[in-house]
């Protein structure tokens, strides 16, 4: 399948999703950071937001706000 294939078949979510994993990919086989700092930064991206929906709903627990 070709690039411009790829592009015609997918929605416009697939294509993000599918541009943040190439991206990720290429950054780690490049050695621009590893799996376990990707994972660490990931996690701290979704407990900031969690902390923010929180506050914005009056959640007393920030793990609660994305359930």
């Amino acid at each position: 399948m070709s690039y411009e294939q790829a592009m015609r078949l997918a929605s416009r979510d697939e294509v993000f999703k599918a541009t943040v994993y190439a991206m990720n990919s290429l950054l780690i086989q490049k050695g621009i950071y590893t799996q376990n700092e990707f994972e660490q930064l990931f996690t701290e991206w979704v407990k900031k937001e969690e902390s923010k929906k929180a506050r914005v709903t009056g959640v007393s627990r920030p793990e609660a706000a994305f359930a």
